[in-house]
């Protein structure tokens, strides 16, 4: 029987990869019997759901900077020339 350590990296990596058939396997049953690993799983599954929709939402592509802002930058960069 795996650890839950173990378990939590598992859980991890299958949000990323497909795991092989024996760590879905081991997993399977170790979430099967531990509430806590099982939560912890729930979770990661959740705070992916939430990040994902929070990148899919629209922002702006370009930002522009303020004339003053521009000069500063540009009087930056001369200096360090």
């Amino acid at each position: 029987m795996r650890t839950c350590k173990e378990i939590s990296k598992l859980v991890s990596e299958s949000l990323d990869r497909e795991l092989p058939l024996r760590e879905r396997m081991a997993m399977r049953l170790h979430l099967m019997m531990c509430s806590l690993c099982r939560t912890y799983s729930h979770q990661m599954r959740q705070l992916r759901s939430v990040l994902k929709k929070a990148s899919d939402v629209e922002t702006p592509t370009e930002q522009t900077l303020s004339e003053e802002a521009r000069l500063r930058i540009k009087q930056a960069l001369k200096k360090e020339e």
